[in-house]
């Protein structure tokens, strides 16, 4: 029963100290409760420990993911559910591999076996077709940017090493301290832990404080029309979308307004791609970027391909009925009078409403079952490359679309191809007034950081804002409000050390966690604490 208990205290922590409400202080102990639990069941004489353990982690981590992303739900009542089963199932894994680890070595190899093996994890989760790194432990700080200015350097794999190493450092007074007894543990792990805490946070204020924000700047609106993606988006054609477009820039545009950002898919109708040029959406894009003559606007559209040649087929493509075939985009576009027109599709999909993971192997098992979120039910085909839209003069912006600021190194992409600044076009709205578009408009401040980029955010509902490359909200609309934002946006092009060199410490993870992997495999004995 302790042990239950100790799992449900980890589980709470570890969701009490995620954003937006919560404090993450709570993570530098929030593994310590289940690291215990697990020790006392690893040295017990009872049956099933493995199964024992995996029931405590899953309790644990099954908390966190419900706590934290129970908003899903809203949206879709399956996807939530998997999402928040499956996510609990795959760090129980985790864990379990820890605690088989943790038999074989001594405390030290252990301890970085799962600091580094979490790092592993996290990684995958950015990378593989079941994609979801909402939980990556460094988004953790996203609502307290003055904390994690270094993320320049590290990204938030920074972040989770922070945490994940305080964490064993709790862990192992305790275990001294139970076998010892002598408060002097208690004291030393305590100033360890402040220091710990303590010194990445006052660098990172002196990085704040010495930081210099660029002068180049450009004046940017955003839109935000507040259409519901479930009675209104669909059901609303792209030509009156356009002129509510239309109608919210010319009541808000000035004489400086170098961009305009519409959301994400607000032309919904689906185009065809071939005939973009004459489409609504090109259309209105034209009547928005001359109303100034260095104007440019900035959308999401629907688009989609269809044809016959099966030469053309890809895994993304979706077949109709035989020899017919349709690609479908979910795509950026940038319009102006000076260059021609710019598409983008989006490349970082949300499973289960834009990808079928594997479908190869799970679609014969399963079926088709994409979610319906309204529109076409279809897989999203994708890009490449990080197309960069360029304005006038040559300025440059990421037009990232949604779900992909979530994904740090990803959008460096962008960023190495020339992008002075980031766009994200997105639309929250899914998930009702939930934690969930305040998570994901937060997640945005860890990019500008990362990349020292400042971000231009248009939402069709909540949370539309203007990011500056330290983090700090300048501008910001807020959910089910109608309107406009007009701010300066900051032109950089600084490469940082992340924005060069990546997820480089999930990289240098891997290797850590295989070499101590093959070391347990082989045998060794390890000691009964350390």
């Amino acid at each position: 029963m302790k042990n239950i208990l100790l799992a449900i205290l980890s589980g709470l922590l570890l969701a009490f100290g995620w954003p937006v409400d919560g404090f993450p202080l709570l993570l530098f102990l929030g593994f310590v409760p289940l690291l215990i639990a697990e020790f006392k069941i690893r040295n017990s004489k009872t049956k099933f420990v493995k199964w024992k353990v995996f029931g405590i982690s899953y309790l644990a981590f099954f908390i966190w993911n419900l706590l934290t992303t129970y908003w899903i739900y809203f949206s879709t009542p399956f996807g939530g559910a998997f999402a928040i089963l499956a996510n609990s199932l795959l760090m129980s894994v985790v864990f379990l591999i820890y605690h088989m680890v943790a038999k074989r070595t001594g405390f030290k190899a252990s301890a970085s076996f799962f600091i580094s093996f979490w790092m592993v994890f996290e990684k995958i989760h950015l990378g593989w077709e079941f994609s979801w790194p909402w939980l990556n432990l460094g988004n953790a700080f996203s609502a307290y940017i003055n904390w994690i200015q270094w993320y320049q350097f590290t990204g938030t794999f920074g972040g989770s090493l922070w945490i994940l190493f305080v964490n064993f450092i709790l862990f192992k007074a305790y275990l001294s301290y139970n076998e010892f007894k002598e408060k002097t543990i208690i004291y030393r792990a305590g100033f360890k832990s402040v220091v710990m805490i303590g010194f990445p946070i006052l660098v990172s204020y002196l990085i704040l404080w010495n930081y210099e924000m660029p002068k180049d700047n450009i004046s940017a609106l955003i839109l935000q029309p507040n259409i519901n993606p479930y009675t209104e988006k669909y059901n609303t054609n792209d030509t009156k979308i356009g002129e509510l477009l239309l109608k919210m820039s010319r009541e808000a545009i000035t004489d400086s307004t170098a961009i305009i950002l519409a959301p994400e898919t607000v032309f919904a109708d689906g185009t065809i791609l071939p005939g973009f040029d004459n489409s609504e959406a090109a259309f209105f894009g034209r009547q928005i970027a001359s109303l100034q003559p260095n104007l440019s606007f900035l959308g999401g559209v629907s688009l989609y391909e269809r044809f016959s040649d099966s030469s053309k087929v890809g895994p993304q493509s979706n077949l109709l009925r035989e020899n017919d075939w349709f690609n479908d985009y979910n795509s950026a576009f940038l319009i102006n009078n000076f260059s021609e027109n710019q598409l983008y599709h989006k490349s970082k999909l949300v499973v289960g409403v834009e990808n079928f993971p594997y479908q190869d192997i799970l679609k014969p098992v399963l079926g088709d079952v994409m979610i319906d979120l309204g529109g076409t039910v279809a897989m999203k085909t994708t890009q490449p490359d990080r197309e960069v839209f360029t304005l006038k003069d040559s300025v440059s912006t990421a037009p990232i679309i949604c779900y992909e600021s979530i994904y740090g190194e990803y959008v460096t992409g962008y960023v190495k191809n020339g992008a002075q600044f980031l766009s994200i076009i997105t639309n929250d709205a899914w998930w009702g007034n939930t934690a969930g578009h305040r998570q994901h408009a937060s997640y945005a401040k860890l990019r500008a950081i990362e990349t020292r980029r400042s971000v231009a955010r248009s939402a069709n509902t909540g949370i539309s804002e203007i990011i500056d490359p330290t983090g700090k909200v300048t501008h910001k609309l807020g959910y089910e409000k109608q309107g406009t934002l007009s701010g300066k946006i900051i032109l950089n092009d600084e490469i940082t050390f992340y924005a060069l060199h990546g997820d480089y410490i999930a990289r240098i993870s891997k290797f850590l966690a295989l070499f101590i992997f093959l070391f347990a495999i082989v045998g060794f004995k390890r000691s009964k604490y350390f």
